[in-house]
């Protein structure tokens, strides 16, 4: 069902360290995508995991940024263990540090002390990724673990796509590390075809203008659990159900709108799963998210990403972000676990973040935007 014409290459800006990307066009980060879509691939993919593991008790780690929301739904699907990698703060842990070799951010980091309870009672780790191509990232913090659990756990790496030459294989197979895939990907030309883009693409830098906070409808909704710390699959899933029963009554009745769905940088499950319940809801849906990565944007047919919209963190305003390719929709939901910022004049004025983000959604036409809080 899923083949190599799912993926498109896109040029990274400025990094030398691998000239392209791997887009992946259904599953919901750059690319706007059907919601359903996306969750289908992603119960797929935990299908192979249940299969290849019956019965074991697993703990699956999802990788920040990209591939947050596929971590989650397979830990959904399966009732187990999760936790993601992070690149926030969380105040007053202690963090397992590795390097992700390839990347604009490069530092990445666990939550040790979750992983302290946890890691005696599992009988496998499973890593999860969007795409591996020479594993290294992986490696780095199979061997990090080892080093401070002991030489005894099993892991293993489920992607959705898997780019790995034969000696990358031949190196997991000698660490005992396993593999599981939806498609088999081949990379010796991606830098290639990347370089073959002019990246003229539409470029906007962030619009900082701070607007009267009564213009987009803010919304707090309690009850969020955090994946950058241990959680269960059925909790997060029930935690998730509680937050789309917050945003329900925001919604239409009747269906027939089109509606964007916003998740933001590393929190893309949750509001991939409100995404869903509106798009059942009788609602024609589309779902991306925010992202740390810089992307050369062009205007070839076959390019998978036409316009950038530079943005301030709505969790670090000194951070840039990136949103690719908006439309104009009738509605918009922003769903973030961003903390909340009151902004300048005591609160009367938008933080940057959300300034920034709400001036792209309006240059495109969006007037109609709600702006949902997980806390």
């Amino acid at each position: 069902m899923y083949t190599e014409e799912m993926v498109s290459i896109a040029k990274r800006e400025n990094n030398t360290k691998r000239a392209y990307l791997v887009v992946n066009r259904l599953q919901g980060k750059h690319i706007p995508v059907e919601p359903d879509q996306a969750l289908e691939m992603f119960r797929a993919l935990g299908e192979k995991v249940k299969e290849r593991y019956p019965g074991q008790q697993l703990l699956l780690a999802g990788f920040a940024e990209t591939a947050t929301a596929i971590g989650a739904a397979v830990a959904v699907e399966l009732g187990a263990y999760y936790i993601q990698t992070t690149r926030e703060e969380i105040p007053g842990v202690e963090y397992l540090y590795f390097s992700e070799s390839h990347s604009h951010a490069t530092e990445q980091k666990l939550v040790k002390d979750d992983l302290d309870p946890i890691i005696g009672k599992v009988s496998r780790v499973v890593f999860l990724e969007d795409e591996v191509t020479t594993g290294n990232t992986i490696l780095n913090i199979v061997r990090l673990i080892r080093s401070h659990y002991g030489e005894q756990i099993r892991f293993s790496v489920a992607s959705i796509l898997n780019g790995m030459d034969t000696e990358s294989q031949e190196r997991y197979q000698a660490e005992g590390i396993d593999t599981l895939y939806l498609v088999k990907t081949d990379h010796s030309r991606y830098a290639e075809i990347a370089g073959g883009y002019a990246g003229d693409g539409r470029y906007h830098r962030a619009e900082y203008l701070q607007k009267d906070r009564s213009q987009i409808q803010e919304i707090d909704i309690p009850g969020a659990l955090d994946a950058r710390r241990l959680v269960v699959g059925r909790d997060y899933q029930n935690a998730c159900w509680r937050l789309w029963e917050g945003v329900q009554p925001y919604v239409p009745q009747g269906g027939g709108k089109d509606i964007l769905v916003l998740g933001t940088e590393e929190f893309m499950y949750p509001p991939l799963f409100v995404a869903r319940g509106i798009q059942l809801s009788g609602h024609r849906v589309k779902y991306h998210a925010t992202t740390r990565s810089p992307i050369a944007v062009s205007l070839e047919p076959d390019y998978p990403l036409h316009e950038r919209f530079e943005l301030a963190s709505l969790y670090d305003e000194g951070r840039k972000t990136y949103l690719y390719d908006l439309a104009r929709y009738d509605m918009v939901f922003i769903i973030t676990d961003a903390p909340q910022d009151k902004g300048g004049d005591g609160g009367r004025r938008q933080p940057p973040g959300l300034a920034s983000l709400e001036n792209a959604l309006r240059s495109c036409g969006n007037e109609n935007i709600y702006y949902v809080r997980w806390r």
